[in-house]
């Protein structure tokens, strides 16, 4: 779904939309295809790379905030997908940051012995929650899935972390009806108020000064400073937020993985995308130090430093 696609149906233009986000065009995945399906396939690329099989994956951990169903998880569905029947399963939703939630948890489970090894899956279908007719919103999702597997070794590469998160505002960026507080009419659906909403000034703001505090502060906990940071891979929202954040860490835009021209907002998928691109163009090497840095809704925020070993 390129700019000049939305140029057809919203007043506005591709240097309008490239200008203020960043991007260029977005992927959408097709009417048949569920997250669960998408996330599968992000799933079975990390194994195959790991040389690795389903059922040697003791757990499986989706981050997603469009799921096949309320319920069961849909990691359930990805894991029995993969012939990992009995495998423990499950979701969490805290949106864009899912990835940055997920890899705590995948490392604590790995560094307490209750399993060998974790997937992660950031996934996302926001195709299905777009209004169409907001161009504040319609322009900046997309749909993606990145997989990442987490196992144990001598060298621990998990150095700091610091989540957090302030519900006093939820509607900042949610989705106003389909939930417990506001169940689903056909009132709310003709309102389109079972699609995406944000204010995005606000959150503009709060999540340049989020990444930029979290950032430094796992930097110092891990005893170290933003001129060792080999990469930043932040959460791909918007290219002006990623820059901004940038330049009050001093970080060099030649530091920053940025792919955001190519797939828009993907949520919890952005980070282990650029991650899984990041490796296949053989840009991470043995010792490098990266900081995953990101936020969204809830709202919610967080930073990793990660020192990669290849």
């Amino acid at each position: 779904m390129r700019n000049d696609d939305f140029a057809r149906i919203l007043d506005t233009s591709d240097e309008w939309i490239s200008t203020r986000t960043g991007m260029k065009e977005r992927r959408y995945a097709p009417a048949d295809m569920a997250s669960s399906d998408l996330a599968t396939r992000a799933a079975q690329h990390a194994l195959d790379r790991a040389g690795m099989s389903g059922t040697d994956i003791d757990c499986y951990i989706v981050a997603t905030v469009s799921p096949d169903f309320h319920f069961p998880a849909t990691a359930c569905i990805v894991a029995a997908n993969l012939g990992a029947v009995g495998k423990a399963a499950f979701d969490i939703e805290i949106a864009c940051s899912g990835f940055i939630y997920a890899l705590p948890i995948a490392a604590s489970f790995v560094r307490s012995g209750v399993f060998r090894r974790v997937m992660i899956i950031g996934v996302e279908t926001l195709s299905r929650m777009l209004n169409m007719e907001d161009r504040s919103t319609a322009i900046l999702f997309g749909d993606g899935a990145g997989a990442t597997i987490v196992e144990r070794s001598e060298f621990d590469s998990f150095l700091a972390c610091e989540l957090g998160a302030d519900g006093k505002n939820p509607e900042l960026l949610y989705v106003p009806a389909g939930g417990s507080r506001e169940p689903l009419t056909a009132e709310s659906i003709a309102a389109k108020r079972d699609k995406v909403a944000m204010s995005g000034r606000e959150i503009f703001k709060y999540a340049v000064t989020k990444m930029v505090e979290t950032s430094h502060r796992v930097l110092a906990e891990a005893n170290l400073t933003t001129a060792d940071v080999t990469w930043m891979i932040p959460h791909q929202a918007n290219l002006r937020i990623m820059e901004a954040a940038a330049r009050r860490l001093d970080i060099g835009r030649e530091r920053i993985v940025v792919n955001i021209e190519k797939y828009g907002n993907t949520s919890s998928a952005s980070i282990p995308i650029a991650l899984s691109e990041s490796i296949e163009r053989g840009m991470l090497h043995d010792g490098d130090l990266i900081l995953f840095t990101g936020f969204g809704g809830g709202l919610s925020w967080g930073s990793i430093a990660w020192r990669w070993t290849a």
